[in-house]
């Protein structure tokens, strides 16, 4: 089974919005997510919401490990008041582009069907601020959309979602060591190994599970009929982001010699990727064996990286 590597489109927005910021030094996206520990695991939140991601993971907490990994560092401001904020942002737009979130995707109105909060995190990075609206490039594929300033700010509070501080972001982006793409990739596998893991305190809601117990977990969920809500948030975004991470990290694992891993990367990828089609159509059953089968993949993938290393 030979992996192929993916370009194209996708919900990267925190990938895609680091890289407008790192300019023409940025890594690859690809390399960019495997540095945050996006691919390395799976986690059902409350035994209802799939993620392909580590369990008790959210983007925030792979942040200062991947910009370290990348030879990057930034400064970070958050919390306050809105108009604490908005100060704040018009003070760092003076000197340039200002990385912004997590934001409420569903106050950024610029977007087709946006009316207001769907508890979904997102990413973008702001160029200008007037007393109006905001200028944003919005990685959900929105160059320079304009929004305006009183929908921004709703969003920016991230009041709905499940993770993340206030008026959160980053300035400063400042390069302070030149990191070949492999290396990065090899600095990262520890963090890949600690999540795949599970080790640590994880603060989860009750009923939730991680990597193979959360594959079968989800199996039994939809295999029945999957509710219609959790097929829009698989069909829309899980399985096209999960899909997409375990790609990536095939790629990745390959370029920095991990051989196995890489293949077991892929399979994933396959795995993930192969369950868009049955969902949609409402082959729950298909779905359900692609997990059963995905379910194991998780401690293979981390005894391969623990044996490499």
């Amino acid at each position: 089974m030979t992996h192929f590597a993916y370009t194209g489109s996708g919900p990267y927005c925190y990938a895609n919005s680091f890289a407008m910021m790192f300019g023409a030094d940025a890594p690859s996206t690809a390399v960019i997510e495997v540095a945050i520990g996006g691919p390395f695991g799976m986690q059902l939140i409350g035994g209802t919401m799939p993620f392909f991601d580590p369990y008790g993971w959210d983007p925030e907490k792979g942040f200062e490990d991947a910009l370290l990994a990348l030879g990057w560092t930034s400064i970070v401001a958050q919390g306050g008041n809105a108009e604490e904020a908005l100060a704040r942002l018009k003070e760092a737009l003076a000197v340039g582009p200002v990385w912004i979130g997590p934001v409420e995707m569903g106050h950024l109105r610029h977007q087709p069907r946006m009316r207001g909060p769907i508890e979904a995190d997102h990413y973008v990075v702001a160029i200008e601020v007037d007393d109006d609206s905001i200028l944003m490039h919005d990685p959900q594929g929105y160059p320079y959309a304009r929004l305006p300033l009183a929908d921004f700010m709703a969003a920016w509070s991230a009041k709905t979602l499940i993770y993340g501080t206030p008026y959160t972001m980053r300035t400063a982006f400042k390069r302070i060591a030149d990191i070949a793409d492999v290396d990065a990739i090899k600095a990262s596998i520890p963090s890949a190994i600690r999540w795949l893991s599970m080790d640590g305190e994880h603060d989860m809601p009750q009923g939730s599970s991680g990597n193979a117990a959360a594959a079968e977990a989800l199996a039994r969920l939809i295999e029945p009929r999957c509710d219609q809500d959790l097929r829009g948030h698989m069909i829309h975004f899980a399985v096209r982001a999960g899909a997409r991470r375990a790609a990536d990290a095939a790629t990745c694992l390959e370029r920095a010699g991990y051989t196995e891993a890489a293949r077991i990367a892929g399979k994933q990828a396959r795995l993930i990727g192969g369950m868009q089609y049955p969902l949609v159509v409402s082959h729950d059953a298909s779905a359900a064996a692609a997990l059963r089968e995905l379910a194991p993949t998780y401690d293979m993938l981390r005894a391969a990286l623990e044996n490499q290393g």
